[in-house]
């Protein structure tokens, strides 16, 4: 199977001196969410900077669809989309402002646009929050703006960091049965989050990071098996593998 994300062996970081990364492998493949889980420090947010092109890692090579950034930097971002921890958005700019312009950015049909748009503001209950600009909209819906950029356009791969702070449970409930929804149509997902009660149950492997390096992956029979705790739930696995001595 044709993996949609191939990160082999990636060291990197802000300095090449200090690391943050080290010799970090993982992959996602079409029609499975990957959830990448850590401590604060631990990489994950540095891992995804290094996936979106952000970063250039010192060693190791990152593939998205078969193809690095270097090799086709269009071709390589267009076939991600990505749900920041914090919202960005730009004051100037309503909520509908905010979507038109990454529908342009995707360059997504007009009429394909107007028809997720509107499904996308129902799904969230933002349908009378379209023509608000960000200074009205709380951190909640702020987050809810970021998710429904991302899923108006229908990309290979998702890139999601803690999209659960600030939404309330019947948001946490659209995003989640989105993911179930885009998984089914194929794409992969790369979840990282520290709500791991929930995405115990949605993932279908995980990957966790500790200092910088993988010190364990799999689904979560394979983490109990590693643990030799055959019933434990996520959180207890990880509490073990990264308590120290």
């Amino acid at each position: 199977m044709n993996q949609i994300l191939q990160v082999d062996g990636i060291t990197g970081g802000y300095s090449l001196t200090r690391p943050v990364l080290h010799n970090v492998s993982f992959d996602v493949g079409p029609g499975e969410m990957i959830g990448m889980i850590g401590l604060n420090g631990a990489g994950k947010s540095t891992t995804i900077k290094h996936v979106l092109g952000v970063l250039q890692p010192h060693k190791g090579v990152i593939r998205v669809k078969g193809r690095t950034l270097r090799e086709d930097p269009h071709q390589y971002r267009s076939a991600y989309t990505y749900v920041p921890e914090n919202p960005l958005l730009y004051d100037e700019l309503t909520v509908e402002e905010h979507l038109r312009f990454a529908a342009m950015a995707y360059g997504l049909d007009d009429a394909v646009y107007e028809l997720r748009m509107w499904e996308l503001a129902e799904q969230f209950r933002m349908r009378d929050k379209l023509g608000l600009l960000p200074g009205h909209l709380s951190k909640g819906m702020r987050q809810k703006v970021m998710i429904m950029s991302s899923f108006l356009v229908r990309p290979d791969l998702y890139v999601i960091d803690e999209p659960f702070l600030g939404l309330d449970p019947l948001g946490i409930r659209s995003l989640l049965d989105m993911l179930v929804e885009r998984k089914a149509e194929g794409a992969g997902i790369l979840l990282s989050s520290h709500i791991l009660s929930t995405i115990e149950k949605y993932c279908d492997r995980f990957v966790v990071l500790h200092d910088g390096k993988v010190i364990a992956g799999g689904d979560l029979q394979s983490l109990r098996r590693q643990a030799g705790k055959p019933d434990a739930p996520l959180d207890d696995l990880f509490y073990d593998m990264v308590k120290g001595p």
